[in-house]
């Protein structure tokens, strides 16, 4: 049986968040993996049409038992949850699973070395915690032909699919090969259930641009 975290509203009041540890100064493995993070969680926050609201984050500590440490996953999506407007308390910094009520739905890990234990002892921990889509990218292909495994909670337990679409969230995961940031690589990247990319920022501006002068208007001028 998956362990719970305090889900009574009592009973999470009397958690002292100040005792956690919330960042450690850790860096991440290496700058694809930074660049990485960025392109998961920016299209979301920046272009996706959701109708529940959501929180997209990269890096950051999720926490589901107060005695126990938090895994940091690549990247992790909760939807029907709302940011706190005051991000300084530290009980508002981490994802604490009894402050909002539900684990995430979603988490990706990005493979950097063999240690990682994405397959078997996260993809355990993950599946204890309940997060309903657990994504493993592997970009360097160090476990194994498959570049991305998608895991789906039925019941207690994960079953691989055999694609990557997250039909309760209406989102899927594709390899998109271009360029982000500058530098060109195979990426990971959020899309509809058609496969369609969720557009960045600038893809969205570099849009608007085309278009504008389509209609004979030079964008510096707007």
């Amino acid at each position: 049986m998956a362990e719970r975290a305090p889900n009574d509203p009592a009973e999470r009041d009397e958690i002292d968040e100040s005792t956690l540890v919330t960042e450690d100064g850790a860096p991440v493995d290496n700058v694809f993996q930074e660049k990485q993070q960025r392109l998961l969680a920016g299209p979301l926050l920046d272009s996706w049409s959701a109708s529940r609201p959501f929180v997209a984050m990269a890096n950051v500590g999720l926490f589901f038992q107060v005695d126990e440490p938090p895994v940091v996953p690549d990247m992790l999506l909760s939807v029907d949850v709302t940011l706190p407007a005051d991000l300084a308390p530290k009980k508002n910094r981490s994802y604490f699973v009894w402050r909002y009520g539900k684990p995430p739905d979603a988490v990706v890990e990005v493979v950097s070395n063999r240690a990682g234990r994405e397959l078997d002892e996260k993809r355990a921990l993950y599946e204890r915690i309940r997060v309903a889509h657990y994504v493993v990218f592997d970009p360097f292909a160090l476990l194994g032909d498959l570049r991305v495994r998608c895991f789906e909670l039925t019941g207690e337990r994960y079953v691989d699919r055999l694609d990557a679409r997250l039909e309760s969230l209406g989102l899927s995961l594709v390899e998109w090969d271009g360029a982000f940031e500058g530098h060109h690589d195979r990426w990971l990247r959020w899309a509809d259930l058609d496969g369609v990319p969720i557009p960045t920022a600038a893809e969205r501006a570099e849009k608007l641009a085309a278009r504008l002068r389509q209609l004979g208007v030079n964008p510096e001028d707007v």
